[in-house]
């Protein structure tokens, strides 16, 4: 997948100076050797230029990181650490950075070996506090050589995502269509989570797609989607339009990437996308997505932001879709009930016309978009991506800002059920755990819209930590509770 970051991660170790400095020597060496024989050495650099004990070795340590291409930072107290210099490390290193510390070896080993890191990690998070310093702690940040091995290689996906958010730009086209109120975008948290947005007419998008007419390059694209359709090219007459859209978004995320690394895209697909380009874009969206640049529909700018943490987290191509219908009940009783674990009201209905990567669909076939062919031309509504979802684990995820600004989420880990949907459009029959009560509770109560973005396999404990690290509220950060906890605003009579 290109538009992706990699991470280098510097480890550093600190050492208070009235501690002895072997300590951290011996533990950050020891460290380092636990992690390359796990993890490898790619994309990890041992700091050896000094041992951080006065703001003097934090500067040499911040230069040596930088000149060795670290984009993200872990701060090791090997042993109480200087509160000061470690947290001036991480205030002027402008990547992710994270604090970890080192347990203690043996109980024989407890007058000059003991290194009180344990303390030591309190007094960096109270001054990370003081200093307004956002940095990932695990759950438990004290561990030996291969603990702490395991809570740097936990913080890569977290990393790439800060490091991914910190270099993107979104690109939105037109404003959202009529009565699709809920995907408001209030774009002042893009701005201070560091994603930078360029808002552009649909205008100037026609104006591009006409002026790429006859572009040499259409021919081969159209090869390389009808390879990716085979046997689903079901209207290979649509395709030539298709490519030149493709070309046409492909171009312009170039053109207009600016200073960012980074690219995603808040596309308008309807309602006069059709009648004027003559087709929907479903399958150039779920071809870009699937290419690492996140597409969403219905100019969804948070849903396309959740889709690129989604992607970089996972490092695989995610969707975005609705969070549709219920299942029947004669569905659930005759293909659900008594096979699976789940209750009717744990299940629903993920869907939107064409927009899943055909990687993650069992098959697929192209065709017109079912619910716009009712009022238009069946013909101008070519291009969805159909066909059932592939079943397996999920995490059912959104970022989003609210219409008062304050930035609220949601992670709900489920699965997809092997059950035909009998319906249209890139659908599955999700299952999630107390699906009703998460429902109505975390999406209803929390005004979310009705798009979620979906990652293929359980990854919600990245993307939580993802979430505090840019600043959502840890209250704001809803899931499905589990049988017996009761939301906040859950009648407790039932």
């Amino acid at each position: 997948m290109s538009n992706m970051p990699e991470v280098k991660v510097g480890v550093v170790a600190v050492s208070r100076d009235c501690f002895p400095e072997s300590l951290s020597v011996t533990r950050r060496e020891n460290l380092m050797k636990a992690y390359t024989e796990k993890y490898g050495s790619e994309g990890i650099y041992e700091c050896p230029i000094c041992i951080v004990e006065s703001e003097i070795h934090m500067v040499q340590a911040l230069e040596d990181i930088k000149k060795a291409g670290c984009n993200a930072l872990v701060v090791y107290l090997g042993n109480f650490g200087p509160e000061i210099s470690e947290t001036l490390l991480a205030k002027h290193f402008e990547g992710p950075k994270m604090f970890i510390a080192a347990a203690e070896e043996s109980g024989d080993n407890l007058l000059d070996g003991r290194g009180d890191a344990y303390c030591g990690m309190l007094n960096a998070s109270y001054n990370l506090k003081l200093r307004n310093i956002r940095a990932y702690i695990p759950e438990y940040p004290v561990g030996d050589a291969e603990e702490c091995a395991d809570m740097i290689h936990d913080f890569l996906p977290i990393a790439r995502a800060i490091e991914g958010l910190n270099n993107l730009k979104l690109i939105s086209f037109g404003p959202r269509p009529l009565n699709f109120l809920a995907c408001n975008a209030p774009i002042k948290q893009l701005y201070n989570i560091g994603v930078e947005i360029e808002e552009n007419s649909e205008l100037d998008l026609f104006e591009a797609f006409n002026k790429h007419a006859g572009d040499e390059r259409i021919p081969a694209v159209v090869e390389d989607m009808a390879k990716e359709l085979g046997a689903g090219n079901k209207k290979p007459e649509i395709l030539s339009k298709l490519a030149q859209y493709e070309l046409t978004l492909k171009d312009w995320v170039e053109e207009h990437r600016g200073y960012r690394k980074y690219v995603a895209i808040a596309g308008k697909c309807w309602p006069a996308f059709q009648t004027q380009f003559g087709f929907v874009p479903c399958f150039v969206n779920s071809r870009l997505t699937a290419q690492g640049i996140p597409v969403s529909c219905e100019v969804d700018i948070y849903g396309a932001l959740s889709e690129f943490i989604g992607t970089v987290v996972s490092q695989d191509a995610v969707t975005l879709l609705d969070i549709n219908n219920s299942v029947p009940k004669d569905m659930y009783e005759s293909e659900i009930k008594g096979k699976y674990n789940y209750t009717q009201k744990d299940t629903f209905m993920g869907f939107h016309c064409g927009n899943t990567a055909s990687g993650k669909l069992t098959s697929c076939e192209m065709k017109y978009q079912k619910i716009m062919a009712r009022t238009l031309p069946e013909e101008v509504t070519q291009g969805t991506l159909e066909g059932d979802i592939v079943p397996g684990d999920i995490t059912f995820f959104r970022l989003q800002s609210t219409a008062d600004n304050i930035l609220r989420a949601y992670i709900a880990h489920g699965e997809i059920l092997p059950v035909a949907t009998r319906s249209f459009g890139g659908i599955g029959v999700f299952a999630i755990p107390e699906m009703g009560r998460f429902y109505r509770h975390v999406l209803i109560e929390g005004g979310f819209p009705h798009h979620g973005a979906v990652a293929f396999g359980h990854y919600g404990k990245a993307l939580y930590e993802v979430f505090k690290y840019i600043g959502v509220p840890v209250d704001e950060i809803g899931y499905n509770q589990p049988a017996g906890v009761r939301y906040p605003t859950e009648n407790p009579w039932g």
